[in-house]
Parts: structure tokens; sequence; C-alpha cells
């Protein structure tokens, strides 16, 4: 009775569908939950191990065993994150091939040869990364310099991954390479190298930098919080400290890498510029601009709260108010929507869906100028605390300090500058006008710490940093800065994503799917709420498995010194650090004394505390 039907059943195969049902929620939410989550990960595993590299050169160079230890629970936190990632990517994979099959063997017949470089590459960073961790006391003292190259490997490998995978990303919103039939023409370079891979790459390095940088300052606040010594609760400040400090710098120029992106989408195809920028989505900004808003505000407020614990730093507290004066306006203009959601009859009070007034501020000329002065205030408010316990003894610390204050003010003039001259060109001149303020910008910090660098190398101490001493509420900012960046991160995939409208491969392949239609903003934001609560959930499992290991080693701490502990002065600190040994076998007062020697005579890391 079966035999007959054999035919049948193969032709049925053959006839494959071009899309399936996924149970209850669909296949597009499936793709949408999983591709997120699997992003975050990612984000998190690649942009960690970049700054904890140079973390432990910065400890390797200077001598400070503090910096190792810092560098190893940062590697630590990426260990125990690795697994959840490669899961959820072949989870992603299974969704892909089974429930759109039809996209991915297109796909495949364009970017098959990059598969088995992306396996390769896969399998080489795991296994470096494994013997980064796991050989770190091994190759410790003369053989660090062996550690730390494969820490470098490491984040190459990990770099080269994100290039790849950009690739089959940003070909499906700018596809290159192919023919009017779709298929590939010549070479796969063709198809890689399309308008947005460039800036995807460089926008996507500085985003996971950020991201890393928030996650593990939040692992940091998880720990203070819960923290049952003052020596405990000083290691992790200090460790949230460097985790906002590295996601801040990074954050700072984040903009602008946004800006290149969004050029080359116009350059690529105006209508998807428009619809992105102009269409259904320009109110998409505004929620961006909250987010980035809380970002600006919140990272400022930590630092302000920092200064609390560092002798010496009232002298700069009068300039807070002015600096929260700036960033609340640059805020309320960046929130300022141009076109209003109003009622007929509103609309023809107000003459217009344009507000007479606040309509002005509403366009990019204004927002361009406010995101670049919420930049300018944010790294005077770093270079302030930066500075906060220190006073300079060179003889041309009034020059340096006139120059470094001359730097800001005309960056601030260029800003303001075309940002007002905006108003009276052509929106094709007015786009232009960005680029010179991004480069004000970006000339007056780089001018200001080359001069603020050396000037305060060797500077006088007005006391010690009271580690552990900051007020508790500062650890939850830490916690809303990564619950808000994580969810900005869902909100431009989705914005990425949805520029493409009905397409797979813009232009190329259509959807045809049940569910080929844009989803709504709200709606949007109520599936990237879910999943954001749905990592973070994963991100506490982890953060507890890696305090669920150090329970009952009450005499270690690590691989290196703790910082100066609260209220502790520097023989007190070396004193209570020799009490106890770290796993590797160095002595934590050994680390404390280089540490308060190095400060003592300036020969501290030049941007890190």
């Amino acid at each position: 009775m079966m035999l007959p039907a054999l035919p049948a059943l193969a032709q049925d195969a053959a006839r494959e569908p071009a899309y399936r049902a996924f149970p209850l929620i669909g296949s597009r939410l499936a793709v949408w939950a999983v591709a997120q989550l699997h992003l975050n990960f990612a984000a998190f595993i690649l942009g960690v191990p970049i700054f904890a590299v140079i973390i432990e050169i910065i400890g390797w160079r200077t001598g400070e065993a503090r910096y190792d230890w810092l560098s190893h629970e940062f590697v630590k936190l990426t260990f125990a994150a690795f697994s959840t990632t490669a899961l959820l990517g072949a989870f992603l994979l299974f969704i892909f091939v089974g429930y759109y099959p039809k996209f991915w063997t297109y796909m495949t017949s364009i970017f098959f040869p990059t598969y088995w470089i992306y396996a390769l590459l896969f399998f080489a960073e795991t296994f470096t990364v494994y013997v980064w961790y796991y050989g770190w006391d091994w190759l410790s003292g003369p053989r660090k310099g062996i550690h730390v190259a494969l820490g470098v490997l490491s984040n190459l490998f990990g770099t080269a991954i994100l290039l790849v995978a950009n690739s089959w990303v940003t070909f499906m919103v700018s596809p290159a390479g192919i023919d009017e039939s779709g298929a590939l023409k010549g070479s796969v370079w063709a198809a890689i190298n399309n308008f947005t891979w460039m800036p995807i790459n460089i926008h996507r390095l500085i985003a996971n930098i950020v991201f890393g940088g928030t996650i593990a300052a939040a692992y940091a606040a998880f720990r203070f919080l819960g923290a049952k010594t003052d020596e405990e609760r000083a290691r992790y400040d200090w460790m949230g400290y460097i985790g906002n400090f590295v996601a801040l710098s990074a954050f700072i120029v984040l903009p602008f890498a946004g800006y290149y992106l969004g050029r080359e989408i116009y350059a690529f195809n105006q209508t998807m510029g428009i619809t992105m920028m102009g269409g259904f989505m320009s109110w998409l900004w505004i929620i961006q601009a909250i987010l980035i808003g809380v970002l600006f505000i919140g990272s400022n407020y930590y630092l302000w709260l920092g200064m609390e614990r560092i002798p010496g730093s009232e002298r700069y507290r009068r300039y807070v108010p002015m600096m929260i004066g700036i960033l609340a306006f640059g805020f309320m203009v960046w929130a300022t929507p141009r076109s209003m959601v109003i009622t007929l009859d509103e609309a023809r009070a107000m003459g217009g869906t344009h507000h007479p007034v606040l309509g002005f501020l509403g366009v990019m000329s204004a927002k361009n100028t406010a995101v670049n002065m919420m930049i300018l205030t944010t790294f005077v408010s770093f270079v302030l605390y930066r500075r906060a316990n220190r006073i300079s003894t060179k003889p041309w610390v009034g020059i340096g300090m006139g120059v470094q204050w001359a730097a800001l003010g005309l960056a601030a003039v260029v800003v303001v500058f075309y940002g007002v001259y905006g108003y009276f060109v052509e929106s094709l001149v007015r786009i232009g006008f960005s680029v010179y303020q991004v480069l004000a910008v970006l000339a007056a910090i780089f001018v200001v710490m080359a001069i603020d660098i050396p000037m305060f190398k060797g500077a006088r101490s007005t006391g010690t940093i009271r580690w552990g001493t900051i007020a508790p509420r500062s650890q939850y900012v830490l916690i809303l800065l990564a619950v808000t960046f994580t969810w900005l991160m869902g909100l431009m995939g989705f914005a990425r994503s949805g520029i493409r409208q009905h397409w797979h491969v813009y232009g190329v392949m259509r959807d045809n799917s049940v569910d080929a239609v844009t989803p709504a903003i709200g709606y949007a934001a109520n599936m990237i709420t879910t999943v954001t609560i749905v990592f973070f959930a994963l991100v506490m499992f982890i953060f507890w498995l890696g305090g669920l290991g150090e329970k009952g080693k009450a005499g270690e701490s690590g691989h290196a010194a703790a910082p100066i502990l609260a209220g502790g002065s520097d023989a007190e600190s070396a004193a209570t650090a020799s009490a106890g040994e770290s796993r590797g076998g160095r002595s934590r007062a050994g680390g404390s004394e280089a540490s308060s020697a190095g400060e003592s005579r300036g020969g501290r890391s030049p941007l890190l505390p």
C-alpha cells in the first residue's frame, strides 16, 4: 500500500515550500527574537575582549597587577557567555533553513565560500579564547607576552567573524555584485564589499565596545550591591568605573559612525533613506533621541557621583549645574519632533503640522548641533573627573589649560555656527555641514587629550580615591545604562531591517510570506522590550554563575590586587592586601605597592585611574 505513494512523496519533497509557519508565534517573530538575542550575546563576547586585552597590556607594561585581575574578570564574563551565543546562533540557522528555505538557498548561492571561512574563524577564536583564559596563570611572568599575544589574536579572529557576518546582513540592505536576475556576477568579493558593509563594520565594532562596557559595568554594579566587605565593594566600584569609562569613550564617537552609515544608505538608494528618516519611521528617531539622552545624562550623572569619592574634586563641582543645563537643553532639542501628532482642529489653530516655534528645533541642523554639544559636555565631565585629585606641577600649565579651553570653545562655535547656517541653505548642503561639526568635535577632543596627558604626568595628588564609598544609587545608574543601550540596539536593528520593507534582499528577492509587512513602532517596541527582558534574565543567570564559582573562597580575590580600600591610605591598603595571595600565587600586597608607588610618581596609566 505504501509503495505507490513513494513517488508522490518524493515529488512533494522536491516542491519545497518557500515558507513554513513557526508554531504559536509565527516565523517572523521567531527569527526576530532569536536573531536579536544572538546579536546581543555576540556583541558582548566580541566587544569585551577588545578592551580586556588593552587593560591586560596596561597591567603588563606598568607592573600594576590590579589591571591583570580586572582583565581576567572581564574575560571570565565573556567565557561564560560563549556557549549561549553559539547555541543561539545554531538555533537561528535552523530557523532560516527550516522556515525560510528559498531565502537561505539564495543567500547560500551568493555567500557559500564565506560559510567555510566563518566556521574556521569561529573555531580559531574559540580555541584561542580557551587557551587565553585557562592559560592565564601558566603564561604569566616571563611568558606574559605570549599570553597578551593570544588575547590580541582572539580579537583579530573575532573582528574577522564580525566582518564576514556583516557582509550577509548588509547585502540584504544594499545588494551588489549581482546581475539583473540576482545571480552572482564575478567574485563573491563584489557582494561582500557593498555600499553599507564598511559603515556597518565601523558602527557595529564601536557599538560592541559600548555594549560590552555597559554589560561589564552592570555586572560590577550587581556584585557591588551584593558585596559583604569594604574590600569587595572597592574592587567592584573600580571595575564598574572602568566598564563605564570604556563604554563612554566609545559612545562619544558612536554617533559619528551612525552619520557615516546614514550617508551611505542615502548614497545607495535615496528612497530607502527617505523612508528611514522622513517616512513612517521618522518617529523612531524621537525614541532613539530619548534613549541616547538617557545614556548621556546617566553617564554624566555617574561621573558626578564618582567625584564625591575623590578628594580635591570640590573645586570642579561648580561646573556641574552648567553642564546639566547644556545636557538638558540638548536633550529637549534632540527629542523635539518636526511634525506633531495632533488633531485637525489643533493643526488649524497652530497653522499647520509644524509648531511655529518648536518646529525649528525638529530639523537636523538643530539636532546635529544638540548632539555635538552634548558630546563636548560629556567629554568635559570626563576630563574634570580625570584630573579631580591631581594638580599639575608643570610650569606651562596655564598656557596648556588656556589652549584646551580655547580648543573646546572653538569647537562649540563651529558646531553652533554650522547649525544656524544650515537653516539658510538647501538640504544637500546642510547634510555636508554635519561633517564639519564632527571634525571640530573630534579635533577638540584630540587637542585636549594630547595636552592633558603630559600636563598631568607626575602631578601632585590631593588624596587617594576612596573606592567603594560611592553612593549605591550610582550602581543602579550603571544597570540603567546597560538596559537602555540594549533596548537601543534592538531599536536600531529594527530600523535597519525595516527599511527593506517587503524585501528579503532589497530590490532582488521579494518577501511573499504572510508576514511581509513592516510592523508599527508600538508593535516593534513591545517585541524589543520582550527580547530585552529575556536577554537580561539570561545575563543575570550568567552573573549568578560567575559569583557562584567564588563562593567559599574568602581568602581569594582573583588574579591580582584589589583597588585601594574605602577610606584607607596607601599603606593601609598594602598592609591589608598582603594578608592573602591570589590563585596565581602572586602577592596582592605587591600589586598594591606597585600601584601606590606608580601613583606617587605619576606613573599610572594616562587614562585609567
